[in-house]
Protein backbone atom coordinates (compact mmCIF):
# COMPACT_ATOMS: atom_id res chain seq x y z
CA UNK A 1 0.00 0.00 0.00
CA UNK A 2 1.30 3.66 -0.60
CA UNK A 3 2.76 5.69 -0.18
CA UNK A 4 5.93 4.86 -0.73
CA UNK A 5 9.10 5.49 1.82
CA UNK A 6 12.21 6.46 -0.26
CA UNK A 7 15.23 6.86 1.78
CA UNK A 8 16.84 9.83 0.12
CA UNK A 9 20.31 9.55 -0.65
CA UNK A 10 19.79 6.38 1.99
CA UNK A 11 18.77 7.14 5.48
CA UNK A 12 20.81 10.21 5.43
CA UNK A 13 19.38 12.16 8.54
CA UNK A 14 21.88 9.36 10.08
CA UNK A 15 24.40 8.82 7.73
CA UNK A 16 26.79 10.39 5.46
CA UNK A 17 24.19 10.02 2.12
CA UNK A 18 25.31 8.31 -0.47
CA UNK A 19 27.40 6.25 1.29
CA UNK A 20 27.12 2.44 1.89
CA UNK A 21 26.00 2.72 5.29
CA UNK A 22 23.19 4.97 4.75
CA UNK A 23 21.84 2.86 2.00
CA UNK A 24 22.27 -0.12 4.24
CA UNK A 25 20.49 1.42 7.33
CA UNK A 26 17.47 2.83 5.16
CA UNK A 27 16.78 -0.90 4.41
CA UNK A 28 16.95 -1.73 7.74
CA UNK A 29 14.79 1.07 8.80
CA UNK A 30 12.23 -0.28 6.52
CA UNK A 31 12.79 1.79 3.38
CA UNK A 32 11.29 0.04 0.73
CA UNK A 33 13.33 1.88 -1.62
CA UNK A 34 16.60 4.86 -2.02
CA UNK A 35 16.96 7.26 -4.00
CA UNK A 36 20.89 8.20 -5.69
CA UNK A 37 21.98 10.86 -7.24
CA UNK A 38 24.04 9.80 -10.53
CA UNK A 39 26.58 11.68 -11.84
CA UNK A 40 30.15 10.71 -14.14
CA UNK A 41 33.16 10.82 -14.08
CA UNK A 42 35.99 11.54 -16.79
CA UNK A 43 36.26 7.91 -17.62
CA UNK A 44 32.65 7.27 -17.71
CA UNK A 45 31.83 6.27 -14.70
CA UNK A 46 28.53 6.63 -13.33
CA UNK A 47 29.04 7.33 -9.31
CA UNK A 48 26.48 8.67 -6.93
CA UNK A 49 26.96 12.22 -5.27
CA UNK A 50 24.40 14.67 -4.38
CA UNK A 51 26.17 16.71 -7.87
CA UNK A 52 28.88 16.96 -9.88
CA UNK A 53 30.38 19.78 -7.47
CA UNK A 54 32.42 17.26 -4.25
CA UNK A 55 33.62 20.11 -2.82
CA UNK A 56 31.15 19.91 0.41
CA UNK A 57 30.52 15.65 0.32
CA UNK A 58 34.06 14.49 0.05
CA UNK A 59 37.79 15.15 1.60
CA UNK A 60 39.11 16.52 -1.48
CA UNK A 61 39.29 20.15 -0.59
CA UNK A 62 42.00 18.54 2.13
CA UNK A 63 43.87 16.39 -0.58
CA UNK A 64 47.16 18.53 -1.33
CA UNK A 65 47.35 15.68 -4.26
CA UNK A 66 44.03 17.19 -5.88
CA UNK A 67 44.38 20.92 -5.21
CA UNK A 68 45.11 21.89 -8.57
CA UNK A 69 41.94 20.34 -9.64
CA UNK A 70 39.81 23.26 -7.80
CA UNK A 71 38.03 24.72 -10.69
CA UNK A 72 35.49 26.85 -11.96
CA UNK A 73 32.83 25.69 -14.44
CA UNK A 74 30.49 27.67 -16.37
CA UNK A 75 27.43 26.31 -18.04
CA UNK A 76 23.72 28.03 -19.05
CA UNK A 77 24.19 31.21 -17.12
CA UNK A 78 25.44 28.84 -14.33
CA UNK A 79 28.93 29.39 -12.44
CA UNK A 80 30.20 27.54 -10.05
CA UNK A 81 33.83 26.84 -8.38
CA UNK A 82 34.91 23.27 -6.69
CA UNK A 83 35.86 19.92 -7.58
CA UNK A 84 33.79 18.18 -9.89
CA UNK A 85 33.63 14.72 -10.45
CA UNK A 86 34.12 14.51 -14.35
CA UNK A 87 37.51 16.15 -13.63
CA UNK A 88 38.20 12.47 -12.00
CA UNK A 89 38.94 8.89 -13.03
CA UNK A 90 37.37 6.42 -10.65
CA UNK A 91 40.30 5.46 -9.87
CA UNK A 92 41.22 8.98 -8.35
CA UNK A 93 37.17 9.03 -6.62
CA UNK A 94 38.27 5.58 -5.17
CA UNK A 95 40.29 7.21 -3.11
CA UNK A 96 38.15 9.89 -1.57
CA UNK A 97 36.15 9.62 1.48
CA UNK A 98 32.45 11.32 2.16
CA UNK A 99 31.71 13.93 4.37
CA UNK A 100 27.93 15.34 5.51
CA UNK A 101 26.78 17.46 4.06
CA UNK A 102 24.67 19.03 6.76
CA UNK A 103 27.07 18.53 9.45
CA UNK A 104 25.68 22.21 11.31
CA UNK A 105 22.09 20.14 12.01
CA UNK A 106 23.44 16.94 11.88
CA UNK A 107 26.50 16.26 14.05
CA UNK A 108 25.91 12.68 14.79
CA UNK A 109 26.38 12.20 11.10
CA UNK A 110 29.23 13.96 10.76
CA UNK A 111 30.82 11.31 13.28
CA UNK A 112 30.93 9.48 10.43
CA UNK A 113 32.99 12.01 7.69
CA UNK A 114 36.20 10.04 5.94
CA UNK A 115 34.93 6.98 6.98
CA UNK A 116 33.19 5.71 3.61
CA UNK A 117 34.10 5.97 -0.01
CA UNK A 118 31.95 6.82 -2.48
CA UNK A 119 29.98 4.57 -4.67
CA UNK A 120 29.30 3.67 -8.10
CA UNK A 121 26.20 2.99 -9.30
CA UNK A 122 27.12 -0.43 -9.58
CA UNK A 123 27.87 -1.03 -6.39
CA UNK A 124 24.17 0.36 -5.34
CA UNK A 125 22.79 -1.90 -7.68
CA UNK A 126 24.50 -5.13 -6.18
CA UNK A 127 23.61 -3.75 -2.65
CA UNK A 128 20.04 -3.88 -2.59
CA UNK A 129 20.11 -7.37 -4.55
CA UNK A 130 21.93 -8.59 -1.81
CA UNK A 131 19.59 -6.38 0.89
CA UNK A 132 16.37 -7.80 -1.41
CA UNK A 133 17.56 -10.94 -0.24
CA UNK A 134 18.14 -10.32 3.25
CA UNK A 135 15.19 -8.92 4.16
CA UNK A 136 12.75 -11.11 1.84
CA UNK A 137 11.30 -8.15 0.15
CA UNK A 138 11.56 -6.17 -2.97
CA UNK A 139 13.30 -3.72 -3.21
CA UNK A 140 13.91 -0.67 -5.28
CA UNK A 141 15.74 2.09 -6.57
CA UNK A 142 14.65 5.66 -7.74
CA UNK A 143 17.56 6.85 -9.45
CA UNK A 144 18.02 11.21 -10.10
CA UNK A 145 19.77 11.29 -13.20
CA UNK A 146 21.80 14.56 -12.81
CA UNK A 147 22.47 17.31 -14.81
CA UNK A 148 22.49 15.57 -18.28
CA UNK A 149 22.72 18.48 -20.07
CA UNK A 150 25.62 19.31 -19.20
CA UNK A 151 27.45 16.31 -19.06
CA UNK A 152 26.19 15.18 -22.68
CA UNK A 153 27.79 19.02 -23.51
CA UNK A 154 31.32 17.72 -22.73
CA UNK A 155 31.24 13.74 -24.45
CA UNK A 156 29.27 12.25 -21.16
CA UNK A 157 25.85 11.27 -22.09
CA UNK A 158 24.45 9.80 -19.23
CA UNK A 159 21.27 8.18 -21.38
CA UNK A 160 23.94 6.08 -22.65
CA UNK A 161 25.73 5.15 -19.24
CA UNK A 162 22.95 5.09 -17.55
CA UNK A 163 21.16 2.56 -20.03
CA UNK A 164 24.60 0.13 -20.12
CA UNK A 165 24.92 0.41 -16.18
CA UNK A 166 21.31 -1.28 -15.65
CA UNK A 167 21.55 -4.04 -18.80
CA UNK A 168 24.77 -5.02 -17.03
CA UNK A 169 22.62 -5.18 -13.39
CA UNK A 170 20.15 -7.38 -14.90
CA UNK A 171 17.74 -4.24 -14.32
CA UNK A 172 16.57 -3.31 -17.84
CA UNK A 173 13.41 -4.73 -17.62
CA UNK A 174 12.21 -4.24 -13.92
CA UNK A 175 10.07 -1.56 -13.77
CA UNK A 176 8.82 -2.71 -10.07
CA UNK A 177 11.91 -2.17 -8.72
CA UNK A 178 13.18 0.53 -10.94
CA UNK A 179 11.91 4.60 -11.27
CA UNK A 180 14.25 6.52 -13.15
CA UNK A 181 13.56 10.58 -12.19
CA UNK A 182 15.17 13.79 -13.17
CA UNK A 183 14.37 17.27 -13.76
CA UNK A 184 15.10 17.58 -17.34
CA UNK A 185 12.56 15.38 -19.48
CA UNK A 186 14.85 15.38 -22.60
CA UNK A 187 17.20 12.54 -20.73
CA UNK A 188 13.44 10.27 -19.78
CA UNK A 189 12.63 10.60 -23.06
CA UNK A 190 16.59 9.44 -24.09
CA UNK A 191 16.26 6.81 -22.04
CA UNK A 192 12.64 5.18 -23.05
CA UNK A 193 13.99 5.22 -26.69
CA UNK A 194 17.19 3.30 -25.55
CA UNK A 195 14.60 0.46 -24.25
CA UNK A 196 14.70 1.00 -20.60
CA UNK A 197 11.84 -0.78 -19.25
CA UNK A 198 11.39 1.72 -15.90
CA UNK A 199 8.84 4.29 -14.39
CA UNK A 200 9.21 7.25 -15.43
CA UNK A 201 9.49 10.30 -13.44
CA UNK A 202 9.69 14.20 -13.59
CA UNK A 203 11.02 15.92 -10.78
CA UNK A 204 9.19 19.44 -10.82
CA UNK A 205 10.43 22.48 -8.79
CA UNK A 206 8.53 25.31 -7.11
CA UNK A 207 10.23 28.17 -9.35
CA UNK A 208 12.75 28.01 -12.22
CA UNK A 209 12.56 26.01 -15.80
CA UNK A 210 14.40 22.80 -16.90
CA UNK A 211 17.90 23.46 -17.73
CA UNK A 212 17.79 21.13 -20.95
CA UNK A 213 14.43 23.11 -21.92
CA UNK A 214 16.66 26.65 -21.49
CA UNK A 215 19.19 24.77 -24.21
CA UNK A 216 16.59 23.62 -26.48
CA UNK A 217 14.04 26.76 -26.60
CA UNK A 218 16.30 30.02 -24.75
CA UNK A 219 13.73 31.96 -24.01
CA UNK A 220 10.39 29.96 -25.03
CA UNK A 221 11.31 27.28 -22.40
CA UNK A 222 8.40 26.41 -19.88
CA UNK A 223 8.56 26.90 -16.42
CA UNK A 224 8.41 23.80 -14.13
CA UNK A 225 4.99 25.74 -12.76
CA UNK A 226 3.49 25.44 -16.98
CA UNK A 227 3.95 21.18 -16.14
CA UNK A 228 1.51 21.36 -12.93
CA UNK A 229 -1.52 23.17 -15.00
CA UNK A 230 -4.63 20.55 -15.71
CA UNK A 231 -2.75 20.96 -19.43
CA UNK A 232 0.42 20.53 -18.64
CA UNK A 233 -0.28 17.24 -16.26
CA UNK A 234 -2.13 15.64 -19.15
CA UNK A 235 0.74 16.52 -21.72
CA UNK A 236 3.38 14.79 -19.68
CA UNK A 237 4.24 11.38 -21.51
CA UNK A 238 6.26 10.06 -18.20
CA UNK A 239 4.39 7.87 -15.30
CA UNK A 240 4.53 10.19 -12.88
CA UNK A 241 5.67 13.42 -11.38
CA UNK A 242 8.16 14.28 -8.44
CA UNK A 243 7.25 17.77 -6.22
CA UNK A 244 8.74 19.64 -3.80
CA UNK A 245 6.88 19.36 -0.48
CA UNK A 246 6.22 23.04 -0.79
CA UNK A 247 3.48 22.27 -3.46
CA UNK A 248 1.37 19.92 -1.57
CA UNK A 249 1.49 21.73 2.00
CA UNK A 250 1.83 25.07 2.73
CA UNK A 251 0.96 27.37 5.95
CA UNK A 252 -1.93 29.96 5.74
CA UNK A 253 -1.93 33.43 6.59
CA UNK A 254 -3.44 32.01 10.29
CA UNK A 255 -0.47 29.31 10.61
CA UNK A 256 -2.68 26.53 9.46
CA UNK A 257 -1.73 23.71 7.27
CA UNK A 258 -3.32 23.78 3.75
CA UNK A 259 -3.11 21.02 1.28
CA UNK A 260 -3.07 21.43 -2.10
CA UNK A 261 -5.39 19.61 -4.79
CA UNK A 262 -1.93 18.62 -7.06
CA UNK A 263 -1.77 14.64 -5.09
CA UNK A 264 -5.75 14.79 -6.87
CA UNK A 265 -4.71 16.90 -10.05
CA UNK A 266 -2.11 14.70 -11.04
CA UNK A 267 -4.09 11.41 -10.15
CA UNK A 268 -7.02 12.88 -12.44
CA UNK A 269 -4.01 13.19 -15.31
CA UNK A 270 -2.85 9.42 -14.91
CA UNK A 271 0.41 10.00 -12.89
CA UNK A 272 1.40 8.74 -9.90
CA UNK A 273 3.00 11.45 -7.84
CA UNK A 274 6.17 11.56 -5.33
CA UNK A 275 7.46 14.24 -2.87
CA UNK A 276 10.81 15.34 -1.70
CA UNK A 277 11.71 16.21 0.92
CA UNK A 278 10.30 14.96 4.61
CA UNK A 279 12.81 15.64 7.20
CA UNK A 280 12.07 16.56 10.75
CA UNK A 281 14.35 19.29 11.67
CA UNK A 282 12.70 22.76 12.25
CA UNK A 283 15.31 24.10 9.69
CA UNK A 284 13.15 21.87 7.37
CA UNK A 285 9.42 22.25 8.96
CA UNK A 286 6.61 24.09 8.11
CA UNK A 287 6.38 27.24 10.49
CA UNK A 288 3.27 25.59 12.21
CA UNK A 289 5.56 22.57 12.79
CA UNK A 290 8.58 24.06 14.34
CA UNK A 291 9.06 23.42 17.98
CA UNK A 292 12.01 25.52 20.38
CA UNK A 293 14.74 27.95 19.12
CA UNK A 294 17.49 25.93 17.25
CA UNK A 295 17.04 25.07 13.87
CA UNK A 296 18.44 21.45 13.59
CA UNK A 297 16.25 20.62 17.28
CA UNK A 298 13.33 18.03 15.86
CA UNK A 299 9.50 19.85 15.15
CA UNK A 300 6.19 18.23 15.50
CA UNK A 301 7.58 16.12 12.86
CA UNK A 302 4.62 13.58 13.35
CA UNK A 303 1.92 16.42 12.02
CA UNK A 304 3.44 17.49 9.35
CA UNK A 305 4.37 13.84 7.53
CA UNK A 306 1.12 12.89 8.58
CA UNK A 307 -0.08 15.76 6.55
CA UNK A 308 1.87 14.82 3.06
CA UNK A 309 1.49 11.23 3.56
CA UNK A 310 -2.19 11.11 4.19
CA UNK A 311 -2.74 13.52 1.19
CA UNK A 312 -2.85 10.41 -1.30
CA UNK A 313 0.71 10.42 -2.10
CA UNK A 314 2.26 7.92 -3.87
CA UNK A 315 5.67 8.10 -1.98
CA UNK A 316 7.54 10.29 -0.24
CA UNK A 317 11.74 10.86 0.05
CA UNK A 318 12.98 10.87 3.22
CA UNK A 319 16.17 11.21 5.19
CA UNK A 320 14.77 9.73 8.17
CA UNK A 321 13.03 6.41 6.95
CA UNK A 322 11.43 5.03 10.51
CA UNK A 323 10.23 8.05 10.92
CA UNK A 324 7.97 7.60 8.10
CA UNK A 325 7.50 4.30 8.68
CA UNK A 326 6.18 4.75 11.76
CA UNK A 327 3.74 7.09 10.05
CA UNK A 328 2.53 5.34 7.62
CA UNK A 329 1.70 2.41 10.32
CA UNK A 330 -0.19 4.69 12.37
CA UNK A 331 -1.92 5.87 9.34
CA UNK A 332 -2.45 2.35 7.84
CA UNK A 333 -4.15 1.41 11.50
CA UNK A 334 -6.67 4.07 10.85
CA UNK A 335 -7.80 3.24 7.30
CA UNK A 336 -8.79 -0.74 8.81
CA UNK A 337 -10.20 0.58 11.72
CA UNK A 338 -12.55 3.34 10.08
CA UNK A 339 -13.41 -0.06 7.80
Amino acid sequence: MPPLVIGHRGASGYRPEHTSSAYDLAFELGADAVEPDIVATRDGILVLRHENDISATTDVASRTEFAGRRTTKEFADHTLTGWFTEDFTWAELATLRARERLAHLRPTSAVHDDQYPILRLSDLFHLIDEASNTYRRTLGMVAEIKNAAYFESIGLPLDELFAAEVRAAGWSNDDERLIIESFEPTVLEQLAARGISAQSVFLIAPTGQPLDKIIELGAAAPYYSDYLTDSGLAALSVDGISVDKSLIIQADAAGELVVSSLVADAHAAGLDILCWTLRPENAFLTEPHRRGEQAADFGHWRGEFAAVMGSGIDGVFVDHPDLAVTVRDDLRSRAAASV
